[in-house]
């Protein structure tokens, strides 16, 4: 299936690895021009190395935690005042539970996985109004419809950076702009082995017996792979998902028990 991105500009955060890295790759191999950006330099660099054989791609060092650098990578992705799609990914906080954390930690959280969106929409909005009709996919957890044991943080401020993506999909709706969210469940990423490793010495139990029983928890028997919830993405992202806005789709083999 074409899904007609051929030329289109997209902007794809935290994409040094994991899940944004496999979007990013995704939207490439479907010819986009694409903005990926990370904090860490090293990393950056290194993504960018491996995918710039696949298609026009530019590396931006940005901090999602901060205005500026928001204000400076949307600016640099747009081509033409144009962005046809943005692709929102923070990456998660700390695992802990309730008396773990301070004031800090949850405004950390806070600034890490809602003003981060509410900012990149804010930047992009007039590029993406521009492009219209475009569309903004943002990457939450299925801890948005079923908290996840030691992850209140997450738990907590993505349930709200949900309520914040329905409410955009009404108010942007009109200007032909979708707005969508996608819920990864155990996907095999850096981050949820360091989950993983951390329930082992939490529980005192052998990480590949973690592994195996957390797999087990999904009816498909297995962890997800990055490029499973990319294909995902992209195709909410593209043309071809016209009349979807306002939804948030699972990528989790069956995990959430809810019906909604």
């Amino acid at each position: 299936m074409d899904l007609e991105l051929k030329g289109k500009a997209v902007l794809v955060t935290a994409a040094s690895r994991g899940i944004g890295r496999a979007v990013a790759e995704e939207f490439l191999r479907e010819g986009a021009h694409v903005t990926i950006c990370a904090r860490d330099q090293a990393g950056l660099q290194a993504a960018a190395e491996g995918l710039r054989p696949l298609g026009t791609l530019q590396a931006v060092r940005a901090n999602l935690t901060q205005a500026d650098d928001i204000e400076r990578l949307v600016a640099s992705s747009q081509r033409n005042g144009r962005l046809d799609a943005l692709f929102i990914n923070a990456g998660g906080p700390p695992a802990g539970r309730f008396e773990d954390f301070d004031d800090a930690a949850w405004q950390a959280a806070f600034e890490q996985n809602l003003m981060s969106g509410v900012r990149l929409v804010r930047a992009a909005l007039p590029h993406l109004k521009a492009a219209a009709p475009s569309a903004v996919v943002q990457l939450m957890s299925w801890g948005v419809k079923e908290p996840i044991p030691s992850l209140i943080l997450s738990n907590a401020i993505r349930a709200g950076a949900a309520g914040l993506a329905k409410t955009l999909s009404k108010e942007l709706g009109p200007h032909g702009i979708r707005v969508n969210t996608v819920l990864p469940g155990r996907i095999d990423t850096d981050r949820l082995r360091a989950l993983d490793e951390a329930r082992a010495r939490r529980e005192n139990r052998p990480l590949d017996e973690i592994r195996k029983q957390q797999a087990g928890l999904a009816p498909l028997g297995r962890y997800g792979e990055a490029r499973e919830v990319a294909n995902l993405v992209v195709f909410l992202a593209s043309s071809r998902a016209s009349y979807i806005t306002g939804a948030t789709v699972q990528a989790d083999g069956g995990l959430v028990g809810s019906l909604l």
